[in-house]
């Protein structure tokens, strides 16, 4: 088998949290930076990696990496770089993206277009062609990323983000994206032996991952990947090698007390319909209810985790009720004070009005939104 390296990017702040779970499958660290993970490893690295990671927005099998300062160094060093090694004769290679901080180079559509002149170049001298690629085969979709004139290049492997479970056909106004949700689940250290409420749910996300990973069911079980066609990188057997040990590591009978409520009737049915599509339907308590009675009924004899998303600006109609709804949190968390209690949130007022201080404070970007993800201890 051979060896490579490979990038797994996250959220910026979550850097820590896909490391651990790179560690979890065995796989062997490299190093990490702002938003990306690497770590090395044979073909079914890539398979297990995309099949198992719950935090991780994709996986790049990487390529080169080399110093350009100006667009002819970026095709030159695109160029020396061994693409035959990757793209068979009649792959299609496609520049989905390309990124560029503190860099001389920070036009992306013209890093796109050199790029790929630049692997046509070599692809067809190395397979004798004239005139133009066939590209009639598999897609090679590829992103480049450039940082103080480094600039790193690498096969996604993943196609469409890992964040898409497949169980999520309908969604409400500013969903959490279930890699984030289930990153927040794996930092709360909630463990499926304490009851969870997520008093916010919309569609349900957070108690859905929440159950996947009580049931220790891989989020990407039942989903196909860009390099499934890629048969000269990764061998066929190997996927469904990676696929039997993911359904043979499932938890068949686990006993959870898992709650989501919302305000929102017809959200509480999609959540419903999203649970039915991901396999947990029986394992997750629904209902629409809202979050001014957080915590009047049996809940205040429990003791477990809250983990939410609360409104902080998409989902809300004007600044007071984003308050009033942060307050009727905080009177909730204080009626369950047995409950550690998670709130990500990007409303900056929100311990003001939740009326306590956190203990943690986490800094999380979501997409370009600046968020925080806030822990307030329950009761011993």
């Amino acid at each position: 088998m051979s060896k490579y390296q490979y990038i797994a990017p996250c959220h910026f702040g979550l850097e820590s949290v896909l490391k651990q779970e790179l560690k979890g499958i065995g796989l062997w660290i490299e190093s990490t930076e702002d938003g990306r993970v690497y770590f090395s490893g044979d073909e079914s690295a890539l398979a297990r990696a995309n099949i198992f990671l719950r935090t991780a927005e994709r996986v790049l099998l990487m390529v080169g990496t080399f110093e350009a300062r100006s667009f002819d160094e970026l095709f030159e060093g695109v160029k020396r770089l061994p693409w035959e090694e990757y793209v068979p004769k009649d792959g299609c290679v496609l520049v989905k993206k390309a990124a560029s901080v503190r860099s001389k180079l920070f036009s992306p559509s013209d890093i796109q277009s050199i790029v790929k002149k630049a692997i046509v170049d070599r692809l067809m001298a190395k397979y004798g062609f004239s005139g133009r690629l066939p590209e009639s085969g598999a897609d090679f979709p590829l992103r480049v990323f450039i940082n103080k004139d480094r600039v790193t290049i690498g096969l996604d492997t993943t196609g469409e983000s890992l964040h898409k479970r497949g169980y999520r056909k309908k969604q409400g106004e500013a969903p959490i994206a279930e890699n984030l949700a289930a990153a927040l689940i794996l930092l709360s250290k909630w463990t499926p032996d304490k009851t969870l409420i997520d008093p916010f749910c919309g569609s349900g996300t957070i108690p859905i991952e929440a159950a996947l990973i009580a049931k220790n069911m891989a989020p990407g079980r039942n989903r196909d990947f860009a390099a499934a066609d890629w048969g000269h990188i990764i061998k066929k057997r190997i996927w469904y090698a990676a696929y039997d040990e993911a359904e043979s590591q499932i938890i068949k009978n686990v006993d959870l007390d898992i709650r989501g409520y919302d305000i929102d009737g017809t959200l509480i049915r999609v959540a419903q319909e999203n649970a039915d599509m991901a396999e947990v339907e029986d394992l997750i308590h629904l209902e629409r209810r809202p979050v001014s009675e957080l915590g009047r009924m049996e809940e205040s004899d429990l003791q477990g985790t809250i983990i939410t998303n609360p409104p902080y600006g998409e989902r809300m109609t004007g600044q007071r009720e984003i308050e009033r709804a942060y307050m009727e949190l905080g009177d909730g968390m204080e009626r369950l004070g047995g409950f550690d209690s998670f709130v990500i949130t990007g409303f900056p007022d929100a311990e003001r009005f939740i009326g306590r201080r956190a203990d943690k404070n986490r800094k999380i970007y979501n997409g370009m939104i600046k968020t925080y993800f806030l822990k307030f201890g329950g009761r011993a």
